[in-house]
């Protein structure tokens, strides 16, 4: 359940990776992120995370569908330890909740209702190990293929990285909420 040091770590939280189950029984794991304070604690065993605009693919709510079963790591940027959860999720249209979730004048068209099976905290030897908080140990990202390298590659698009690039930046200014 949530108790009252989970529901602290859980308002300062910017960043949640759900993990759902496809049909075939493969994992697909999904980012979800907002200003902190964005899961709302409904109860000691119910929390809620607003739905915003992302690829435009509805894998996790199509897994969700099949099989509510969730798993959530929580991560508040610049602190090592996070929290885990795991439950049963349902999507829900409240108007009351969806309002309660706006940002920027967004209000999300749905949101992820999970009852709550379990929560841990978790030890930040991932995190120490990795350097992920330490910018002096991040590697050098030179090589890293952009998010219009993928596109190009894995849709067979006929565009320019350069200009699938643009687009990419482009919806991130325009489509955040």
């Amino acid at each position: 359940h949530i108790d009252p040091l989970a529901k602290r770590f859980l308002a300062h939280t910017s960043l949640a990776l759900m993990a759902t189950r496809r049909p075939d029984g493969e994992i697909d794991q999904t980012p979800r992120g907002d200003p902190p304070g964005f899961i709302r604690v409904l109860d000691r065993k119910t929390i809620a995370l607003p739905d915003r605009p992302g690829n435009n693919r509805a894998d996790a709510f199509e897994n969700i569908l099949r099989d509510p079963g969730v798993g959530l790591l929580f991560i508040i940027p610049g602190h090592p330890e996070t929290l885990r959860l795991s439950g049963r999720a349902r999507i829900v249209r409240d108007p009351d909740l969806l309002a309660s979730m706006t940002v920027q004048g967004h209000e999300p068209d749905l949101a992820i209702l999970i009852a709550i099976d379990r929560v841990l905290s978790h030890c930040p030897k991932a995190f120490v190990r990795a350097g992920l908080w330490a910018p002096e140990n991040w590697p050098d990202r030179g090589d890293v293929p952009s998010a219009g390298t993928f596109l190009k590659a894995h849709g067979a698009l006929p565009d320019p990285v350069e200009d699938l690039d643009a687009i990419v930046v482009r919806d991130g200014q325009t489509r955040l909420y």
